[in-house]
């Protein structure tokens, strides 16, 4: 060409270089190609335009969202988008193998892509050779899936910032891997580092609360939302000479800072470092991109659950009460862990409420006090709230001075309205509550309970019998407004230990009321140390170790909200040990003959003589029985094992209001009746009736047998 001559055409300066033009829009989904370009893609040489589908068929369907990944990260860094694709021909073969390269542009009012760029073929190298080790080919291509899809299941299933950092630390990128990690986040307008790896500790001093108007890349990342690639200290040291000192001593040599970026805002930033050069191609990039994306949803997920922790421990530690000074002559601990569904909040709670009465008033000074345990239906933000509301009407008619059957009456009412009532705004929402109400009087011992559709107390005697209260009870709170919870009496004796608590102790890991009551006795029965100590093991019992508000990964595993209240009487040096059970029957309540022969079979459950045992039970049926039948009093039944191992004695009474004595009788053969004085004379050691003033009392004792199965005090008959 002379001197003078105008210069040829673009695209005639490009064939000449086999070098072809072609112009995507998403917007319009036609690919352009000029007739160099049209060659390359196997298709005549001539100018063409295609749909997206035809241009796809040409390309390796790997390359083409090859293509789509690194034209939306060229866009995102204002940088070329170069790509290598392989050209197949009609029956899927790869005939060639080109570079395309292109400035690609995004219009926000179509959101569409559009590229112009050129396509030229290059030959791929031979493996083992320095360049096919460096090249991108398709088994590097196949890694590099495979890696990003383990470092996306690998953060997904972070739960915690520290797990989500610990997994970015963890993560090997396929042929080139960093050696220092730093995450960075925005407070203000200052920068952060959330966590770093790679760094001895302190080392990031520096960086910490740093503005975001220094010039320091990742700062410039948070500000443009755009990522930053320094290729060797050069050129960290010609773009950032201010801060370049700072990140001179760590002796990297490249270094890529990223935007973490949800929802379009940029969060923070985080930086890959290198001890080796990296030119960090287009590839590489799309790597570095893709892992930052995940970083970012992967914190993101974190924080937000972090925060809903705090959130709901928070809530928790609101509700759920303090136990308060010291109480003369008894201990209280308590433990409570929320579900590890959902919120983590649910309808479980206990309270130690002070009574008024007397000249002591509260329970460190030894007045009168309430325990009260209950759980709301559900495990939501509602029941959290259902909760919190009942939980303040149940102290403030305690506080009151109302008896536990007007506590409870009080409060079912009360909770109707709360559910069973709405408007448009907030519909009607019927639920119902279960609660156990114990008043207790800490210098008697003496607790009268309440019961609305919960569990029963238990009580571990000073031996470690284990015996589970049978007290009447009514309906749960919220269902019938009327509806009446009659009161039951027991005494805690010296070293007694009573145990409250919600089903979700019972039930969870798989078990029913039964198998889950039989595990829980094992453990209140096996523990020889202190109430605190005790609640742990209770916790302990059903999945590990726990704390008294317990987050995480043992919250995780519950099916239920867990609430344990317990409270011992201390050990009195002049009483003996042994083991006492006391059972009202009521006129209107004979059902509860079969709940005292239950206890006692529980009280006995170490008897060795079997015979006895069964004894014991008939006679006590026989006896209460006797009550309900001739009088028209309740019955009180007491049962008290008391002696050594070996010399025990069994001693069960039966009190009634009725001046009336019983007195022995010959029943016939046919006779329904008259047998109970016949049977207490031939299977009791020892039996009795004593005059009361006001009733009377049938009592009867059985010895425990020796070694050589002789009963260790011989029959002594009765006297009535």
């Amino acid at each position: 060409m002379r001197t003078g001559e105008p210069l040829p055409a673009v695209g005639e300066v490009l064939a000449s270089l086999a070098t072809g033009l072609w112009h995507w829009s998403t917007a319009t989904g036609l690919v352009t190609v000029d007739a160099e370009a049209a060659r390359l893609l196997g298709l005549p040489a001539e100018e063409a335009v295609l749909t997206e589908a035809q241009a796809r068929a040409r390309m390796h369907p790997v390359d083409w969202n090859e293509i789509t990944g690194v034209v939306q990260l060229a866009v995102a860094e204002g940088t070329l988008a170069e790509v290598r694709i392989r050209i197949m021909d009609d029956q899927g073969r790869v005939v060639r193998v080109a570079r395309s390269r292109s400035k690609p542009s995004f219009d926000p009012e179509l959101q569409a892509y559009e590229l112009i760029g050129t396509l030229q073929e290059v030959t791929e190298p031979r493996p083992g050779t320095p360049a096919g080790r460096t090249a991108v080919t398709g088994d590097w291509r196949r890694s590099r899936e495979a890696f990003l899809l383990d470092a996306g299941r690998a953060l997904a299933e972070a739960r915690s910032t520290e797990e989500v950092l610990r997994v970015a630390a963890a993560l090997s990128m396929p042929g080139f891997s960093p050696d220092g990690l730093a995450v960075f986040g925005v407070e203000g307008d200052r920068l952060t580092v959330i966590g770093h790896h790679g760094q001895k500790e302190r080392e990031e001093d520096p960086f910490t609360q740093m503005s975001l108007q220094t010039d320091y890349p990742a700062a410039e990342v948070v500000r443009t939302g755009r990522a930053v690639y320094l290729s060797s200290p050069g050129q960290y040291k010609e773009r950032y000479p201010l801060t370049w000192p700072l990140a001179s001593h760590f002796g990297r040599q490249s270094w890529a800072f990223l935007p973490l970026t949800v929802a379009g805002r940029t969060m923070g930033a985080w930086m890959a470092a290198f001890t080796y050069p990296v030119a960090f191609t287009p590839d590489e990039r799309s790597v570095l991109t893709t892992v930052a994306r995940m970083l970012a949803q992967a914190l993101t997920r974190a924080g937000a659950a972090e925060t809903q922790r705090e959130l709901t421990d928070g809530l928790q530690r609101s509700m759920l009460p303090t136990l308060g000074p010291e109480i003369p002559g008894m201990t209280l601990a308590a433990r409570y862990i929320p579900t590890g569904g959902g919120l983590q909040v649910g309808g479980d709670w206990y309270d130690v409420i002070p009574l008024p009465g007397g000249a002591s008033r509260t329970p460190s000074e030894g007045g009168r006090f309430a325990l009260v345990i209950g759980d709301v239906q559900g495990h939501d933000v509602r029941a959290a709230g259902l909760m919190g509301q009942l939980r303040i009407a149940l102290r403030a008619y305690a506080s009151e001075g109302h008896r536990p059957d007007a506590v409870l009456s009080r409060a079912s009412r009360f909770f109707h309205g709360l559910t069973h009532t709405g408007d448009a705004d907030a519909p009607a929402d019927p639920r119902f509550a279960t609660c156990l109400y114990v008043e207790v009087d800490p210098v008697t011992g003496i607790l009268e309970t309440a019961r609305a559709g919960h569990l029963d107390p238990a009580v571990r005697m000073t031996d470690g019998t284990v015996l589970v209260r049978a007290t009447a009870g009514g309906l749960p709170l919220g269902i019938d407004p009327d509806s009446d919870y009659p009161t039951t009496r027991i005494a805690l004796e010296p070293g007694e230990a009573l145990m409250l608590c919600t089903d979700g102790l019972l039930e969870t890991g798989g078990h029913d009321l039964d198998t889950g009551w039989g595990r829980v006795r094992k453990t209140l029965e096996a523990h020889e140390g202190d109430l605190e100590e005790l609640a742990d093991a209770l916790v302990q019992a059903v999945h590990g170790p726990s704390s008294h508000h317990t987050t995480g990964p043992l919250a995780d595993r519950r099916e239920d909200d867990i609430a344990v209240l317990l409270l011992s009487r201390h050990a009195s040096p002049a009483r003996p040990s042994g083991r006492r059970t006391m059972l009202t029957v009521a006129q209107a309540e004979p059902e509860r003959v079969a709940e005292a022969r239950q206890q006692l079979r529980e009280l006995l459950h170490d008897w060795p003589c079997a015979d006895q045992v069964d004894s014991a039970v008939l006679l006590v049926s026989e006896t209460l029985t006797n009550v309900l039948v001739h009088t028209d009093a309740d019955a009180l039944l007491v049962a008290e094992v008391t002696g050594p191992p070996g010399g025990r004695r069994i001693r069960i009474e039966v009190t009634d209001t009725s001046d009336d004595l019983p007195h022995k009788r010959s029943p016939g053969e046919l006779a329904s009746s008259g047998r109970g004085l016949i049977l207490i004379e031939l299977l009791a050691n020892a039996w009795g009736v004593s005059p009361r003033g006001q009733g009377k009392s049938i009592w009867f004792e059985l010895y425990e047998p020796s070694a050589d199965g002789v009963p260790g005090a011989p029959a002594s008959g009765g006297a009535v």
